[in-house]
This record gives structure tokens, C-alpha cells and sequence, in this order.
């Protein structure tokens, strides 16, 4: 196939000028989007500011399991509380239930009094009448019946809670497996 150069118009007529400024045009835009789109590609897309202030959302952390899980294995040996917890009690007798849930309260007592030590959040009677000023501990207090308004609030203390003071558990070998809570017991 052969190129002829005489069909190239050798005037400009308007017609002519208009096509290449339409051809321009359109060449011109294409490497723009091109451009756009390749910068758009390889940036990550900023987190955009929101217009409205939205609702704090607190940080929260991840509470360790080995403590959790090395208590609960203390009061299964000392208190057999996870038999007791996991046990059937609807064909046993009110006084069987009773007679063993002494049982696991002196075992799960001496486990605390070993490994914990408890104090109470508030230090007034159950029952009495308290005021809550403005910037209490919202953490250690929680508000039940009809919360409206802001502090102080006046009120009756259900129960004063408690915060450890402090815990004691025992070191772990490099190999204890914290998963297990309770081994298996097989007598020869």
C-alpha cells in the first residue's frame, strides 16, 4: 500500500481547523486523565476531615489472657469452681447444691485471700444516702434508676464495689501451658 502526499489539502479550509483543534483537544485531554489517574494510583487516599465533629470512639485494649486463665486454673485446684460451674444442678437437691457451694466458697475465699488484695470503691454502708459531684469516676461508679441532668446527683449506695489493690500469682515455667486449666487425673 502506498502513501499518496497529494490527498493531504494543502489549504486550511475551516472545516480542516476545527478537526485538528477537536484532534488537539482530545490527544491533550487523554494525557492529562492519563496523568491523573496513574498519580491517583499510586497515592493512598487521605482520610477526609468530616464536616461534623463525630462521637469520640475510645480506644480500647486487649486484656491479657495468661492472668485470667492461671486464676481461674488457682481456683479449679483449690475450689473445683469450674466442675462446680459447668456441673448439671437441676437433678440435685437444694441442700446437695448448698453443702457444695460451701465447699467452693472456702476454696475460692482462700484462693483470693492468697493472691488478691480487695478494697472496697466506696467506703459508706450499703444503703446510705451519697452525693456524686461533678467529675466523679465514672469507671469505678455506675448509675442505675433514673440518670437526667448533670452532677451532683444524689443517691443510695446498692453496693460499694471493689478494686484490687493488688494481685499475687504465681511465676510460670517457660513450657506452662496457660490453656490448660485443670489437667486430666487418671489414677493407677
Amino acid at each position: 500500500m502506498q502513501f499518496d502526499p497529494n490527498l493531504i489539502p494543502t489549504t486550511l479550509d475551516l472545516l480542516h481547523l476545527t478537526l485538528a483543534i477537536v484532534v488537539a483537544f482530545l490527544i491533550l485531554l487523554c494525557i492529562v486523565l492519563g496523568l491523573l489517574w496513574a498519580k491517583a494510583s499510586t497515592k493512598r487516599p487521605e482520610k477526609a476531615e468530616p464536616m461534623i465533629a463525630a462521637p469520640v470512639t475510645p480506644v480500647l485494649r486487649v486484656a491479657p489472657d495468661d492472668g485470667a486463665l492461671v486464676f481461674l486454673s488457682l481456683l479449679q485446684q483449690e475450689a473445683r469452681f469450674i466442675d462446680f460451674v459447668e456441673e448439671d444442678l437441676s437433678h440435685h437437691a437444694d441442700a446437695d447444691i448448698g453443702a457444695a457451694a460451701r465447699v467452693v466458697h472456702a476454696g475460692c475465699q482462700k484462693i483470693f485471700r492468697q493472691h488478691l488484695e480487695l478494697q472496697p470503691i466506696r467506703s459508706e454502708a450499703e444503703g446510705s444516702a451519697i452525693e456524686l459531684p461533678r467529675g466523679f469516676d465514672a469507671s469505678s461508679i455506675r448509675l442505675s434508676g433514673q440518670v437526667v441532668g448533670e452532677p451532683p446527683f444524689k443517691g443510695v449506695l446498692v453496693h460499694p464495689g471493689w478494686r484490687a489493690k493488688s494481685i499475687r500469682l504465681p511465676k510460670l515455667g517457660e513450657r506452662h501451658d496457660v490453656m490448660i486449666l485443670a489437667p486430666a487425673e487418671v489414677e493407677l
